[in-house]
């Protein structure tokens, strides 16, 4: 049977098109726009959602796209609130309707919005699907065009509109026969295929089905244009319906189209998910398997053709990294040394493979922003870096692989030496302090004197204090409190050892002086510091 690639908005039917009353959600609460979504059957009741945004700056960039009938938004937003929102449409679009989300605290906010122009309003505690139908209707009735087709129940639902709702792992009510003739064959797979490096997708859609077909002639292959998948906007998605023979073939014929559809690239396009027999099953074959795939890509070697079958055996879970030591480099200015260590910790992320990547990325713009904070409290000139940390972040944030992250690290460590090394605020570190440093870390859990370190390196204990003070911005019994402190935030964090030990362990032979001192430099006794960094 011949499938093409499904782009049509409605299912062909011998009914004449009417135009659906178009609906923009605006919230700035993904659970809450993603709820509205699929709170009613939307085309069969006469409506179609057309976007969504999270605060009235986005919105009035959709609306001037979009043109909506009508805009459903939240009164208490980032950016740009509600009412100014409301303010904004009924000054640029008097015909288009607004209708409110509010809760009870924000009635006044609601009054305000009612002299603006808005239509309707609904409390979000009262908020399900009778209550928003209602309202829907009522406001639809005030605009000419709709009159005739709100209401009407003769709207198509499509294969989209029912696969954004099951990846979403919400429940359809479509007739399974539909279903049957949509996708007669007993497998299905979910499959995505990425952009090349440049950003530019190698092949068209028509040739990727062209290609696919010609090596499973039997197979059914949909496009789902209604989801976005999750941290991969730019991924296409494709639902692929295939019989039992196809099913066992289809990651090999993959395979073998890789290079045409790559070229010269390592990068191999593909990520096929797990065969699964129902479609009411793709939810959960999106969600726990196809996403963590994806997950799983984001560490894996470009030329990894991913399946599930394709994975290596992850390597042993990866030590958390040191941040007090790596933090303690820096602060010597062994950046060489600090980043050789950040590089070894990504090395062994990517044998693991298994971390969360959200958590990775957020891991790495923290470095990025203790180094900045680091360096300029010791008075470094960090202005151009500071000006900059932003922009790292967003590439951070928007890396497709842990290639990319590991280059805009290499960036950031060039151009804090640079920064060090042209800033005038702070000078290159003493050799003798050098040595200080050293000897205090090799023996901060020996009851270290500032009297007995001046002996040792036959100084005069005054003229110690001072040079200590002078060249490392911080003084001798600081340091040494820091170093200790934070190597029992180590133990703490990283160990069983009991607390009633850890004191004593890194230099303080007093227990109730060591919880103390970490209370005033941590904010938490050491009992709590434990309690939360080891939930």
């Amino acid at each position: 049977m011949e499938y093409p690639i499904i782009k049509n908005m409605f299912s062909e039917g011998g009914e004449s098109m009417r135009e659906l009353c178009k609906v923009l959600v605006v919230d700035d609460e993904l659970l809450v726009r993603q709820g509205i979504k699929h709170l009613i059957n939307w085309e069969q009741s006469g409506f179609q959602i057309v976007g969504e945004a999270g605060n009235g700056k986005e919105a009035m960039t959709l609306i001037r796209e979009l043109k909506p009938h009508v805009v459903l938004t939240d009164i208490v937003m980032p950016m740009m609130d509600g009412e100014e929102l409301t303010r904004l449409i009924k000054h640029n679009w008097p015909e288009i309707e607004i209708i409110v989300l509010s809760s009870f605290s924000e009635f006044d906010y609601v009054r305000s919005t009612f002299q603006s122009g808005v239509s309707d309003y609904i409390l979000k505690p009262h908020l399900d699907t009778d209550m928003l139908l209602q309202v829907l209707r009522k406001t639809a009735e005030k605009i000419p065009s709709l009159e005739s087709a709100v209401g009407d129940r003769h709207y198509h639902i499509t294969v989209n509109q029912v696969l954004e709702k099951l990846l979403s792992r919400y429940e359809t009510d479509v007739d399974p026969a539909l279903i049957q003739d949509w996708f007669p064959k007993p497998y299905f797979y979910l499959l995505g295929m990425e952009p090349a490096d440049d950003g530019a997708v190698v092949k068209t859609d028509n040739s990727l089905s062209d290609s696919l077909k010609a090596l499973l002639p039997e197979m059914n292959l949909v496009q789902v244009t209604g989801h976005s998948v999750q941290g991969r906007p730019e991924m296409s998605l494709y639902l692929v319906n295939v019989s039992e023979e196809d099913r066992d073939q289809l990651p090999a014929k993959l395979k073998m189209l890789c290079p045409a559809f790559h070229g010269n690239s390592d990068h191999i396009p593909w990520m096929l998910g797990i065969p699964f027999q129902s479609l009411s099953q793709a939810g959960e074959a999106y969600g726990n398997h196809f996403l963590k795939l994806l997950q799983y890509r984001f560490f894996l070697p470009r030329a990894t053709p991913l399946t599930l079958n394709d994975l290596p055996d992850p390597a042993p879970s990866v030590t958390p990294f040191a941040l007090q030591t790596f933090m303690e480099h820096i602060r010597r200015l062994d950046l060489a040394e600090a980043f050789q260590e950040l590089g070894e910790h990504i090395h062994l992320q990517k044998s693991s493979y298994t971390a969360d990547v959200y958590e990775f990325k957020s891991f790495i713009g923290n470095i990025v922003f203790n180094v900045i904070h680091l360096l300029v409290s010791m008075n470094y000139d960090m202005k151009p870096l500071d000006e900059a940390k932003y922009a790292y972040f967003k590439a951070i944030d928007e890396a497709r692989h842990v290639s990319e992250v590991e280059l805009v690290l290499q960036t950031f460590q060039a151009q804090v030496e640079e920064q060090i090394r042209f800033s005038g605020s702070a000078s290159t570190p003493n050799p003798s302090m050098k040595l200080l440093l050293d000897f205090i870390d090799q023996h901060y859990m020996e009851p270290i004197t500032l009297t007995g370190m001046a002996r040792h390196f036959h100084f005069n204990p005054s003229y110690l204090s001072s040079f200590f003070t002078a060249h490392h911005h911080e003084g001798f019994k600081e340091h040494l409190n820091r170093v200790r402190i934070n190597e029992a935030a180590d133990l703490l964090r990283y160990s069983e050892t009991p607390i009633s030990e850890i004191g004593s362990r890194v230099g303080y032979g007093d227990h109730s002086y060591f919880c103390k001192v970490f209370k005033k430099s941590m904010g938490l006794s050491p009992t709590q510091y434990r309690r939360h960094h080891q939930a």
